[in-house]
């Protein structure tokens, strides 16, 4: 055989193997995460037994409910509407694996929008996976992409006109958390926001809370953005969890800004509408290199500069941000809210245990409250 025939077989069998590679890692990211039942859930639904015209397509995704035998009040968390967003989707799954409802109950999505689970951004050098670990060994989980996978949705109009008119960008067609309340002869993202609205309009659930991060820089930072019905619940929280040493930024949604969650389920329901956000560094445009420890830890170098600059609008140090701190901001807020319903609504009482408060969750990491898998 000449020797130009061998470097040809050669680059064909490392290109084949490459090919090979390249294609484990793409549909690894369409496996779906571990999330297991913990002692307080008892059933399972799916989104399409709200807007059946969802079954069988690919962001059918799972609900989760935490019920008692004592009548009370609905609590509604909603992770996951961006994937790239953590701390939202593992709030939830922490929330899935270890609270029992004594009173009332509590209804979880921990992943919105399943189809931005399906992929990332590798231009922006996201990892695929974020892992953790545990007393009986390692759980890894998806870290997706912000906005609806474009196999599902394509293409981005030039513009994208939502449903009150509003000219946003074209891309901002796939983002969940602008396509409220939804419409059920949308597009995909848009009927998956219709989807939501239906489980919270059944249910009757009367407080939803929607889970975000936020780049270090952006203004609504370790924040309660709450609808003004919901403002004097919010107001008492945010005070309640200044005495644990946790400070809040309460801001108001603006009725001008159409199409998010804080808006649209609080004029498209009866339900009690707030989003949550805590400071993600490996969200910003600052940062340095995007990896699985910056998700995790919040540390990075270029914003400890940014800080003392004044760019931002979170402290920021050596110590970062990281999961733990993100995760218990959120996990705390729920609990105060919560408290807060039940306080001022008594026919409306939720009472759980399980839940780290904010300070186990930092001295013992996230991973301690993962159950393992079967």
């Amino acid at each position: 055989m000449k020797k130009n025939h061998k470097i040809a077989i050669g680059l064909l069998v490392f290109a084949a193997i490459i090919s090979m590679l390249s294609s484990m890692e793409f549909t690894d990211q369409w496996k779906s995460d571990v999330i297991i039942p913990g002692p307080g859930v008892t059933r399972t639904a799916v989104l399409s037994d709200y807007f059946p015209k969802l079954k069988g397509e690919y962001i059918d995704t799972t609900v989760y409910f935490l019920e008692s035998a004592s009548p009370g009040g609905t609590i509604f968390v909603l992770g996951g509407t961006h994937p790239n967003e953590p701390a939202s989707m593992l709030t939830a799954v922490l929330l899935i694996e270890n609270v029992v409802v004594t009173k009332g109950r509590m209804i979880i999505i921990p992943q919105a929008n399943l189809s931005g689970f399906s992929h990332n951004d590798p231009q922006e050098g996201s990892p695929r996976h974020i892992h953790f670990d545990t007393p009986e060994g390692v759980r890894k989980f998806r870290y997706g992409s912000r906005a609806t996978n474009p196999i599902h949705q394509w293409p981005d109009p030039d513009i994208y006109i939502n449903q009150f008119g509003q000219s946003l960008s074209g891309s901002e067609t796939r983002n969940l958390n602008r396509g409220y309340p939804g419409d059920p002869n949308g597009n995909y993202t848009e009927q998956i926001c219709y989807g939501i609205m239906e489980l919270i309009r059944q249910e009757e659930c009367d407080l939803s809370i929607d889970l975000h991060e936020a780049s270090p820089e952006y203004p609504v930072i370790n924040a309660i953005v709450a609808h003004e019905d919901a403002a004097d619940m919010a107001s008492m929280a945010i005070l309640d969890l200044q005495m644990e040493d946790l400070e809040y930024n309460l801001e108001i949604s603006p009725p001008s800004f159409r199409g998010l969650t804080h808006r649209e389920w609080g004029d498209y329901s009866n339900t009690l509408a707030i989003l949550m956000e805590t400071a993600n560094a490996s969200q910003g445009r600052l940062r340095g290199r995007t990896d699985e420890e910056l998700v995790l830890t919040g540390k990075d170098k270029m914003y400890v500069k940014a800080v003392e600059l004044g760019r931002l609008y979170v402290p920021y140090d050596e110590s970062g941000h990281p999961i733990e701190e993100r995760v218990g901001r959120h996990v705390a807020a729920i609990r105060n809210l919560t408290n807060n319903l039940s306080f001022i609504f008594s026919d409306k009482e939720i009472q759980y245990h399980g839940d780290p408060n904010y300070y186990e969750l930092m001295e013992n990491g996230y991973g301690h409250y993962l159950l393992a898998s079967k």
